[in-house]
């Protein structure tokens, strides 16, 4: 076994989060989540997803306590990329994100069912148009 490559870990960390998955076991010792793994915080928030140098990123799913849940692309720690982010109240936005933010084309779909399309800009909306069900 070299001492450089990726393992199946589960990880206790001092500040009570679990983590289940892949890491990549450098040289120096200190193993570094790196592929394919699930992590729980103390708090109970869920990621479930994809890993690089110890950060969330590519594709994952982030669930919150409360219901929250964002499933999509991650990049360094941060929603980042096409997903769908599903509120406490069941409303979803589907579309872009870029660190963090609701960032360009993007379709809200309130409580309702009523699906409202356009361009999206953290929390500023321009020019949605409602869709119509035939």
């Amino acid at each position: 076994m070299s001492a450089e490559e990726v393992i199946k870990v589960s990880l206790l960390f001092p500040n009570g989060a679990r983590y289940q998955g892949e890491a990549f076991n450098p040289a120096s010792g200190i193993l570094v989540r790196t592929g394919v793994g699930k992590q729980i915080t103390a708090n109970w928030i869920v990621y479930t997803g994809e890993w690089r140098q110890d950060k969330m990123h590519g594709k994952g799913t982030l669930q919150y306590p409360s219901g929250v849940m964002y499933k999509g692309e991650f990049k360094d720690n941060m929603l980042h990329g096409m997903g769908t982010y599903t509120f406490q109240d069941g409303s979803k936005y589907k579309g872009q994100f870029i660190k963090n933010r609701l960032e360009g084309d993007g379709s809200f779909t309130n409580t309702k069912g009523v699906v409202w399309t356009g361009e999206f800009h953290g929390k500023d909306a321009l020019d949605l148009m409602m869709q119509h069900s035939i």
